[in-house]
């Protein structure tokens, strides 16, 4: 069966991109291992757990649930250092995202990046959603110079989504919703050969995916089943 790891941040990433795949993929066999910056079990943005804005806007109940059963698992409670990796063990790579300010550690890390490189290179599949594909657009080729997304289709949170929750919520939670002054899509489409790469999908509320090669992204928690079960087909693509 593929072995999958899972890298996420110490704390604050989103429960239903972490946690829907985690159960799509080990209710189909698929091993999945975590690793976090220095090996400290990890923890979702709680506000996620609760709704950030008066109940609303947080984890489904299925996702909630999802979450908790992971969190419970021992391959979460005994995560790797993402220092210690190598890609050569596994098959695949999961990038989860989040917005919350615990995430900036991991788009941040030098640590995460050569993880990053270190898959990529061995050709694995890597599936990144939300702000996970940040992680990858800041992530530098040294053969070439310039982001490993640079002549990839791609998706990630999108403008129209991420400016939607930031102005709905801004009076109450500030910029929560607002990981960087950068708007995330701004970023990715900077780092791509062309803006035309990146492709938003056709409505916010519809399942939406990017595949490009081994190379899966999507936008939202909203896509995080149908990010889940491409990412599983893909896997069968290369059973081990």
């Amino acid at each position: 069966m593929p072995r999958v790891l899972c890298c996420i941040p110490d704390h604050d990433f989103d429960p239903t991109e972490a946690a829907t795949p985690w159960h799509h993929l080990t209710a189909a066999g698929v091993q999945v291992a975590f690793a976090t910056e220095n090996g400290a079990v990890g923890a979702c943005d709680p506000r996620m757990l609760t709704g950030p804005l008066l109940g609303m806007l947080g984890a489904k109940p299925d996702a909630i649930a999802h979450y908790q059963r992971m969190a419970q698992s021992e391959a979460f409670q005994k995560p790797l250092r993402w220092r210690d990796v190598q890609a050569a063990q596994w098959d695949a790579l999961l990038l989860p995202g989040g917005h919350a300010p615990g995430m900036k550690p991991y788009l941040e890390s030098e640590a995460l990046r050569d993880v990053i490189r270190d898959f990529l290179h061995q050709d694995k599949a890597v599936a990144a959603i939300c702000h996970g594909v940040l992680a990858l657009a800041r992530t530098i080729d040294p053969v070439t110079g310039v982001s490993v997304l640079r002549d990839r289709r791609v998706t990630a949170l999108t403008r129209t989504l991420e400016k939607a929750g930031y102005y709905t919520t801004s009076w109450k939670l500030g910029s929560y919703f607002r990981t960087y002054p950068a708007w995330v899509q701004d970023e990715v489409e900077h780092n791509l050969a062309n803006p035309q790469q990146f492709d938003a999908g056709a409505a916010p509320w519809q399942p939406f995916v990017v595949r490009d090669g081994r190379l899966l992204t999507a936008r939202w928690p909203k896509d995080a089943e149908l990010f889940a079960q491409e990412f599983l087909r893909l896997l069968a693509e290369h059973p081990d």
